[in-house]
């Protein structure tokens, strides 16, 4: 597996990928079926070196989104295939984004995550740090600090 920087051409894949990570979870199925329009990935994340892929075998089979503020950098999206899950792929895209984020100064890493994912994030460290609202429902915000 490579882990690289995202590829212009691969946007509308990468997009696919999304999709199909967040439609095996029940409770989000609907929503996203009535509304695909909500799974876009800005173009100018991927030129801007935002979005950062793993692949297998020349296929892209997770990727992450990370945004920078003045006092944390956002985990913005993180997909798996769902055929790659429980792989490690989601821990090692979380691990780059840290490393990308410690590397850019950043004192800690931010999610946004609902139900599915919250195990997820609280095992590799980040805590809740508050609570908001997204198109999909109410969500946890977590912190991971930096060191």
């Amino acid at each position: 597996m490579i882990l690289r920087d995202a590829r212009p051409a691969e946007r509308q894949d990468l997009e696919e990928l999304q999709r199909r990570a967040s439609l095996m979870w029940d409770g989000d199925r609907p929503f996203l079926l009535a509304n695909p329009d909500v799974i876009e990935l800005p173009l100018a994340h991927i030129f801007e070196g935002r979005v950062r892929v793993m692949e297998d075998a020349g296929k892209p089979v997770g990727f992450a989104v990370l945004l920078e503020r003045t006092d944390a950098a956002i985990l913005e999206g993180l997909f798996v295939e769902p055929e790659y899950g429980r792989r490690g792929i989601g821990r090692l895209l979380v691990e780059d984004a840290s490393s990308r984020a410690r590397a850019a100064g950043l004192p800690a890493l931010e999610v946004v995550a609902n139900g599915n994912a919250l195990g997820f994030y609280q095992g590799l460290g980040f805590a809740v740090c508050g609570e908001t609202q997204t198109q999909f429902g109410p969500a946890k915000r977590l912190r991971l600090p930096l060191k």
